[in-house]
């Protein structure tokens, strides 16, 4: 999975980036940064303790920073727009906004309005998509006037692109158009920006770290408010030292595990666990995921001889205290191909090839 930061410039969205990634702020970077992060999973902690691994492995997300948007000039637009073909091969985007007076932005960029920065960056990619969209169109057009295999496709294809057509022009994103599975398949290929599931984060003020979002961003699936600087602050602390940072702020959880959560769930994600004395280890997969596609992200081997699943939930292994005990009070389950894979299932793949 891949997730792309944007912002206008002055947003706080590479110092989000920052926090979340462990990037450090040495140096000045003006184009796209690529980081990995991996994904706060307590259960494995709880696996680790009682198998005592040689490897310990989590979930992990990608994540892309691209240079701000800015619509005052035509350089900060450019730079903006050069990225935006990285931006499309992403699951998910995490829109950065300000929304606090910041004295060492210059005049011209310290508007302080989330709101409107958010309406302007959504606006920047309904145009992208419209371009798009209209190039398809005119193409689809020409190429209907003569006789192919593909007309009657081509003929759906346009219909389609029609709607999308009148969706965008009306300022809305493609994400609000309802489509059937197969119309679905059929956009993949164009990777619409406004298609993505959009994340709106404010990015506040210290003093407003622990409050709720002063709104919430028709256009997203999730809003959030969150201080980056501060985010990056704690990022840099020693484990031992983060809790009682935390506690000064009110806060519980540090924003920069909440927000990478919130873009595990956003793209329909989920984890399942295996565990052993060689490794305990958490595989992402997207939800409705059956048991022998789940265990042929761990090998194709696995999926190929697949016999059963051997599955016990990570709440009732935790309730057992350990495998032995789960399985004589009837929680490890045999689950076969069709077994539709739950959060937190700890499976044992039973296979022969």
């Amino acid at each position: 999975m891949r997730i792309a930061f944007i912002g206008p410039l002055q947003s706080g969205k590479s110092t989000l980036f920052r926090a979340v990634t462990g990037q450090s702020a040495s140096g000045h970077h003006t184009g796209e940064q690529i980081a990995i992060v991996k994904v706060p999973d307590s259960r494995l902690d709880w696996l680790a303790a009682h198998y005592k691994p040689k490897k310990y492995t989590e979930a992990t997300i990608e994540c892309l920073d691209v240079p701000g948007f800015s619509q005052e000039t035509s350089s900060g637009q450019a730079e903006f727009r050069k990225s935006l073909p990285s931006v499309r091969k992403c699951d998910a985007l995490v829109a950065v906004v300000r929304a606090f007076d910041n004295p060492a932005v210059p005049p011209y960029r310290n508007r302080v309005d989330p709101r409107a920065d958010l309406e302007e960056l959504v606006a920047e990619l309904i145009f992208n998509d419209l371009d798009a969209v209209t190039t398809r169109i005119d193409r689809l057009e020409k190429s209907l006037k003569k006789p192919t295999k593909t007309h009657e496709q081509e003929k759906h294809e346009l219909a389609l692109m029609r709607r999308l057509q009148t969706t965008l022009e009306a300022e809305q994103p493609i994400s609000s158009v309802s489509i059937t599975e197969e119309e679905r398949r059929l956009l993949a290929g164009f990777q619409f920006l406004t298609e993505l599931p959009l994340i709106a984060v404010i990015n506040v003020s210290e003093a407003q770290a622990a409050a709720p979002p002063p709104f919430e961003f028709p256009y997203a699936k999730t809003t959030i408010s969150l201080s980056a600087e501060t985010e990056e602050q704690i990022s840099q602390l020693e484990p031992a030292d983060r809790k009682a940072f935390l506690d000064d702020l009110g806060v519980t959880v540090p924003a920069r595990d909440r927000l990478i959560q919130v873009c595990y769930d956003t793209v329909g994600l989920i984890s399942f666990l295996t565990c052993g004395e060689d490794e305990v280890r958490a595989w992402p997969i997207r939800k409705g995921t059956t048991a022998v596609d789940a265990a042929g992200k761990i090998h194709s081997d696995l999926a190929r001889g697949f016999i059963r699943a051997e599955t016990v939930s990570f709440d009732d292994l935790v309730a057992a205290g350990d495998m032995k005990n789960a399985r004589a009070a009837g929680k490890v389950r045999l689950e076969g191909k069709t077994y539709v894979v739950q959060d937190g299932d700890v499976l044992n793949i039973r296979f022969s090839v």
